[in-house]
């Protein structure tokens, strides 16, 4: 995994390569029956999964954590590009910082480069401020986005033929 936080503007960049094609790494993405399965940290599982793959469609699903609370993730999508980008605008009045992965207002962008029959997944996260920033980061935003990446790496891995 390659992290980089540009020093002079609130944005992350995260990049995984999974040895997965890009139609399949597509396809777990925008299937809300197996988002489902591996987003959100270990020891989450997430519930009523909405994907409508079209601009100005929602995205949701319920997050929730082994204390028994449950974090929303709502956002619209902006841009579908498929099988290559996916872009993401978190809801503005979401009630966490981080979002449960669509931190409020920034914009997701998902892209994803074929490489043989491997994946590049560049995962750019665009705050509405450093101090959205700051506070996605101190709720573990990029903490739990690693966590995920994990998830969906072993999700693939046990679903070739999805």
């Amino acid at each position: 995994m390659a992290l980089d936080e540009h020093a002079n503007s609130a944005e992350l960049t995260i990049t995984r390569l999974f040895d997965a094609p890009r139609e399949l790494v597509w396809r777990v993405w925008t299937d809300p029956s197996q988002l489902e399965h591996w987003w959100g940290p270990h020891a989450c599982a997430s519930t009523g999964c909405c994907v409508e793959l079209r601009v100005g469609g929602a995205f949701r699903l319920d997050m929730h954590a082994p204390n028994g609370d449950t974090y929303p993730c709502r956002g619209t999508i902006r841009e579908v590009d498929a099988p290559c980008r996916l872009v993401i605008e978190g809801d503005p009045h979401s009630p966490h910082p981080c979002g449960a992965g669509l931190p409020p207002g920034a914009v997701v962008t998902v892209t994803l480069d074929a490489i043989g029959d491997q994946t590049r997944l560049t995962l750019h996260t665009r705050f509405r401020s450093t101090a959205a920033q700051r506070d996605a980061d101190e709720a573990g935003y990029a903490v739990g986005w690693e966590a995920t990446l994990d998830r969906l790496r072993e999700h693939l891995a046990d679903h070739h033929s999805i």
